[in-house]
């Protein structure tokens, strides 16, 4: 079916998609500051599409005859709202890589479900990119 690469990187994945979903969940309780309401609506909007990312690439993974992950990446909260954005900022950048390269190897497994899924995860994340370089003022 897929490549264990394939599946691996689907995992990769699947634990950064984990990884934002608490990362921006608790920036979303813990941020402070004159725009906490602006930011904490944008980090808990984010965090429940990145929770849909992370059950759609799990089923993906199990459909594969893979396990998905239950350990999340490295999580980083941030100290001030401004660090926070710019955490995340350079988590969705690292995303957005990630999915490309994940695109191309399921392009090149001819697994064109799991290319469209990602195709899709990656529009969302570029529009979280945005979002936080225009929070940050960028």
């Amino acid at each position: 079916m897929a490549s264990k690469e394939l599946i691996d990187s689907l995992n990769e994945a699947l634990a950064r998609e984990l990884q934002v979903c608490i990362q921006y969940m608790w920036q979303h309780v813990m941020v402070k500051g004159p725009y906490a309401d602006e930011f904490s609506n944008a980090f808990r909007r984010i965090a429940l599409q990145e929770m849909i990312h992370a059950e759609l690439i799990g089923e993906r993974v199990d459909y594969l005859g893979g396990i998905p992950a239950t350990v999340p990446a490295e999580i980083t909260i941030g100290g001030d709202a401004t660090q926070m954005l710019q955490v995340d900022r350079k988590a969705e950048e690292e995303a957005i890589e990630m999915y490309r390269r994940i695109i191309e190897m399921a392009e090149a497994e001819k697994d064109y479900t799991t290319k469209r899924l990602f195709e899709q995860i990656l529009a969302d994340e570029e529009d979280h990119h945005n979002t936080f370089r225009t929070l940050l003022g960028e």
